[in-house]
């Protein structure tokens, strides 16, 4: 393992340098990796693990939307795609990559199939963290193990392809052999990941749930809404207002603070961003940090999850998140932004190029 220096303290990371795909290859190569749930991160990670030249099998219910899915990816009924119990017989380490909620129903219907020495293998520690209200609670004598790519399905699948790869955590809830470590990492390079970082389940869950309501979807959908109305409501037009919130942010700035950091996107800006910046970043962490704060604790106590479960367990559940999406896609500042991208020089160079 590499030794990394983060803002001074050191952490121990895999990287393909040290924990190469032949490796991989060599610890999984008598498994077959069953992936149940061809969701988000299922097509992602079977497509991977597949070019990648591991032993994969797709589970899903025959005549289901995703089956069709994974028949358009080129799995094979009865040879690389069967339905899920069939899966789960054959698979040797097997991927539950369903929703949260998904995992909970379909827990009575996989549990039996987990026998002495197979892997189970999460990509997210929800099910087995919050075990008390899911009621997944694995066999003792298999391993459990987590590989957490830092991104959706669609982000691991595109960086794959662009030659690149994803960070991702893995963690062993249970080690039943003796290799469920090697293997969880084996598992995470198979995947697609650039790098691999340790934690466990709990931190795992409590980071992901944090990080969603917070920075990575909660808190800057919330933060864009808020400037989007506070210029609208100073006369400001959409165009205008759309732009200096997310289109300046997403299009200019985050690549540069990608690239080598926040401190050197400020330090690409005017002096007069500078200086606002940094004046005003203090008052935003002092009016958010009790905010995240009170996210956390939510999070740690299991209140998060217990919503979760109950909304996501509904029958309408989907009905009325798509009541909830079609709002927000309808919002003033979503349809501006639509029409900002419509105009975007790289888009309509794209679309002539597909007219032509």
């Amino acid at each position: 393992m590499a030794k990394i220096n983060f803002g001074g303290t050191i952490e121990e990371v895999v990287t393909r340098e040290e924990f190469p795909m032949e490796k991989a290859l060599d610890i999984l190569k008598n498994e077959t990796i069953a992936i149940i749930g061809y969701g988000v991160q299922g097509p992602a990670q079977a497509l991977n693990l597949r070019d990648n030249g591991f032993n994969v099998i797709v589970g899903q219910r025959k005549g289901s939307k995703t089956w069709d899915k994974a028949v358009e990816h080129g799995w094979v009924p009865g040879k690389t795609l069967f339905e899920i119990e069939e899966a789960a017989q054959r698979g040797t380490v097997i991927e539950f990559l369903l929703s949260d909620a998904g995992q909970i129903a379909l827990w009575p219907t996989i549990k039996p199939f987990l026998t002495k020495g197979k892997t189970l293998y999460f990509s997210h520690g929800f099910g087995i963290t919050f075990k008390e209200q899911t009621g997944i609670i694995p066999p003792a004598d298999i391993d459990v193990v987590l590989a957490a790519p830092k991104g959706s399905g669609t982000s691991v699948r595109r960086l794959f392809l662009q030659g690149k790869g994803i960070n991702s955590s893995y963690a062993v809830f249970q080690d039943a052999t003796g290799n469920a470590k090697q293997k969880a990492i084996a598992l995470g390079i198979g995947v697609g990941s650039g790098y691999l970082f340790e934690t466990d389940f709990k931190k795992e869950v409590y980071s992901d749930l944090s990080g969603e309501r917070g920075t990575l979807m909660g808190a800057i959908a919330g933060i864009f809404e808020a400037q989007y109305e506070v210029l609208r409501a100073n006369g400001h037009s959409p165009s205008e207002a759309f732009n200096e919130t997310v289109e300046e942010l997403t299009q200019s700035l985050m690549p540069l603070v990608a690239e080598n950091g926040m401190d050197w996107m400020y330090a690409n800006c005017s002096t007069t961003a500078q200086r606002g910046a940094l004046d005003w970043k203090k008052k935003f962490k002092a009016a958010t940090l009790p905010v995240f704060q009170e996210l956390y604790k939510s999070v740690a106590t299991g209140a998060e999850a217990k919503r979760t479960i109950e909304t996501c367990s509904k029958p309408d559940y989907r009905e009325k998140l798509a009541e909830e999406l079609k709002e927000l896609r309808e919002s003033e500042l979503w349809q501006a932004g639509a029409a900002v991208r419509q105009l975007r020089p790289e888009k309509n160079t794209v679309e002539a190029s597909m007219i032509n």
